[in-house]
């Protein structure tokens, strides 16, 4: 048999890339992140169907809609800036957001069994940043006000780049957050501390009289509670704006737990 004398020898092996990957989240961290979607969820929706029981932000009867209730006057505006001729338009907030009106019953049983939900799992929130040692990369640090600003241009600048094709590259971050992320995050365990402060001095203001005064009154407590649940709620929107901005890699290591490690990054989280 013979030998073609011109065939090409073959060439050198082609090691396989190696990716380097790093720790970033404790199981019990993202067990409890994603299980706050359908608690929060649901507290909200019962929570408005108990408020609309009895409404705290109040204003003059408004005889245009027939109602003092701030909420409902809101309600009235959102109706008819969508012509949505449906059913009353004073409930619109409460037929579209929660459990809709002369409900509250069901909405006080649901709301307290997510209640206890929502607090055991914020325990096991805790325990999980406790556990992983995640609990330091939320804290803040001395260059966090010039890493904020970056990031605040980095986030304004990102999508229109990317529609003029334009590069546009990432802030060097050292650390599992960047400073925006680290006020975000570390914000959310302290609203939840006063949602579930205020629930209990809504719930029990004879026998925890002392939880109610630290919110002046009982009225006190219930617009802590209102805002909280707005914060608690909106901050979803930021929350996924901010997680797509920062690329895949911080979706998938809430997921699966693992982060690709960038050249460069000095603790080891992408």
């Amino acid at each position: 048999m013979s030998v073609n004398p011109t065939a090409a020898a073959p060439g050198p092996a082609v090691a396989p890339e190696i990716v380097r990957v790093a720790r970033k989240h404790h199981a019990l961290v993202r067990l409890t992140h994603w299980a706050n979607v359908p608690l929060l969820a649901g507290l909200i929706a019962s929570g408005l169907s108990i408020y609309w029981a009895a409404p705290v932000f109040l204003h003059p009867y408004d005889p245009a809609t027939g109602t003092r209730d701030g909420l409902a006057t809101l309600s009235v505006f959102i109706a008819r800036l969508l012509h949505d001729t449906s059913g009353d338009s004073r409930n619109w907030i409460y037929d579209h957001f929660g459990l809709g009106t002369r409900t509250l019953a069901t909405a006080l049983r649901l709301h307290w069994a997510l209640a206890y939900l929502f607090m055991a799992n914020g325990a096991l929130y805790l325990v999980g940043l406790a556990l992983g040692g995640g609990w330091r990369a939320l804290l803040p640090r001395r260059g966090d006000v010039a890493e904020a600003l970056a990031m605040l241009r980095y986030y304004l600048g990102v999508v229109p780049n990317a529609l003029r094709r334009r590069p546009w590259p990432h802030p060097p971050i050292a650390g599992k957050y960047n400073a925006l992320q680290r006020a975000a995050y570390l914000s959310m365990p302290v609203f939840g501390a006063l949602v579930i402060a205020s629930g209990w001095a809504m719930h029990k203001p004879a026998q925890l009289g002392w939880l109610e005064r630290m919110f002046v009154n009982y009225d006190g407590a219930r617009v802590v509670h209102f805002v909280c649940m707005i914060v608690l709620g909106t901050f979803v929107v930021p929350h996924v704006i901010l997680v797509v901005a920062d690329g895949f890699d911080t979706f998938r290591s809430m997921v699966t737990g693992w982060s690709k490690r960038l050249k460069g990054d000095g603790d080891g989280h992408a």
